[in-house]
């Protein structure tokens, strides 16, 4: 069993700490609280609070869909499956409920269950992180775990502002859900840029060990540069210079793209597939997600897409028959590029068939074996019919030379862009572009690379590609580039205003 950091045992200690249910006895008496936070353990407890929001689970304290990546029917799964890289279908046999196809074809409403939990857990880790944030100030906490929890803080408001634009925002938890008042999506970028660039120095500039799996200083500046990336959707005004900036530090780091050699003994056939396995390699790896099934998080990715017996065939265990990549999307990739071995299609051992042709998303649904799927996070043990053990990369160094190409071309430079974009494709065993790189080329690249992992949705928009039809819908409307509100929301504060077009 592999236990990577001390946030592991923070977490439980934390759990411990707060679940004595004796309200005569008061262990403050003993060590203050203002004590106790202030030493290197007592901080990591009150981090570890807010880093267990993070991993993707079904069920956590009550709550379904919580988590950034590993489960369903959370965040992930709202920014994946609007994007064109994969959809859950309804199959004609009755399975699979409809949000994920309503995703897909940009149909969700503000009462859809999966938008309202990513809501709910992205407001539920803020909570912990204002927490935590005031417990290590209180204390008098080493500053760089004051700038852990303020860089966690900004994590999350950032990941708000880009599903939901306008949002509630506060600081301090002393205050009802019916109060927060809502401030506009440029008042929140303000905030997180201006949180994130008092704080990305303070943070530890130790890489692995301890501190895989939570934000150093390296992720701190990749969030900054995602942001600055971001910043002309969020703000109208765009800061491709700043961005380019803050990657230029995350390189000072000493990362480097891990290797993409022939390998025997990997199911997929190449070093390239570690960076989604188990213990993500720290060449490439920035910001991980750690997992040990049914100890911490899971990642389903793999077991979900695969059918039933087919994954019983390849694992021993039986899939869920869901997650298909659409025909259009897997059918850009060169028949040479290392990362289409991901993908299984046509004829599989055991005489299983995956079509490329899915006749329909929802009505009556998809035949059982239609559809291209995906095995990228191709499951480690522990591994069950329930999940697998492969952390998550929620940053890599691959994403950042690709941001790096992508500033460079629009602020003009596509010479320079082009040595990034070139480090990427022969990686994947592919030539060098014979021409300075286009912007439709970096894009087609981002998706390439960085299928499956987070980044779709938002790359979609920033590039202009979000509201185009594609074979399961027509064009949308301009107001589906943000997630509405969700009902409860507004129905348990009233001071909030809905999102235009629902």
């Amino acid at each position: 069993m592999k236990i990577k950091n001390i946030l592991i045992t923070g977490s439980l200690c934390f759990l411990t700490l707060f679940s004595c249910t004796d309200i005569e006895e008061n262990v403050y008496d003993k060590y203050p609280a203002e004590d106790f936070y202030g030493t290197p353990e007592g901080a990591d407890i009150a981090l570890a609070s807010v880093y267990a929001q993070i991993p993707g689970e079904f069920v956590r304290d009550g709550a379904s869909g919580v988590g950034y990546a590993g489960a369903d029917n959370g965040w992930y799964d709202m920014n994946c499956m609007s994007s064109d890289e994969q959809v859950i279908p309804h199959r004609n046999t009755g399975d699979w409920q409809m949000d994920f196809a309503r995703l897909h074809k940009h149909e969700w409403l503000p009462t859809d269950f999966i938008i309202g939990n990513t809501w709910n857990w992205l407001y539920k880790s803020i909570f912990n992180a204002n927490l935590a944030v005031d417990l290590l100030q209180k204390a008098n906490a080493d500053a760089s775990k004051i700038a852990e929890a303020k860089t966690l803080r900004a994590f999350f408001y950032y990941l708000l502002i880009d599903d939901f634009g306008d949002v509630p925002f506060y600081t301090d938890n002393n205050i009802t859900v019916d109060k927060i008042p809502q401030s506009s999506r440029k008042e929140v970028y303000d905030f997180i840029v201006k949180e994130l660039t008092e704080n990305v120095e303070l943070l530890s500039g130790t890489r692995g060990g301890n501190y895989y799996g939570r934000f150093n200083k390296w992720a701190g500046y990749t969030l900054l540069a995602k942001v600055y990336l971001n910043a002309e959707v969020y703000t109208g005004t765009p800061k491709w210079n700043e961005a380019l900036t803050a990657c230029n530090k995350v390189a000072d780091g000493g990362f480097t793209l891990h290797s993409g050699a022939t390998d025997a003994s990997n199911p997929l056939g190449s070093k390239y597939y570690e960076l989604f396995g188990d213990v993500l390699p720290e060449d490439e790896t920035i910001l991980p997600i750690y997992a040990t099934l049914d100890i911490v998080s899971r990642n389903v990715y793999a077991v979900r897409s695969l059918y039933g017996a087919h994954a019983q065939a390849l694992f021993g265990f039986s899939g869920w028959n869901g997650t298909i990549v659409p025909k259009d999307f897997f059918l850009k990739y060169d028949a040479n590029d290392v990362r289409r071995k991901q993908f299984l299609f046509g004829e599989q051992p055991g005489g299983f068939n995956y079509t490329l042709d899915v006749a329909s998303l929802d009505n009556p649904g998809a035949d059982p074996q239609a559809g291209v799927r995906n095995v990228k996070f191709y499951p480690v043990a522990p591994r069950t019919g329930g999940g697998a053990s492969n952390d998550f990369p929620i940053f890599r160094y691959a994403d950042v030379i690709l941001m790096m190409a992508e500033c460079n071309a629009r602020l003009g430079n596509a010479a320079a862009a082009k040595p990034f974009i070139d480090q990427i494709r022969q990686r994947a065993g592919l030539n060098a572009l014979d021409h300075n790189p286009t912007l439709d080329d970096i894009y087609n690249e981002r998706g390439f690379e960085l299928n499956w992992e987070g980044h779709r949705r938002q790359d979609m928009i920033r590039f202009n590609k979000f509201l185009l039809a594609n074979e399961f819908r027509p064009e949308s409307p301009a107001f589906r580039k943000l997630f509405p509100i969700p009902t409860s929301a507004l129905d348990a504060n009233r001071g909030l205003k809905q999102n235009p077009g629902y």
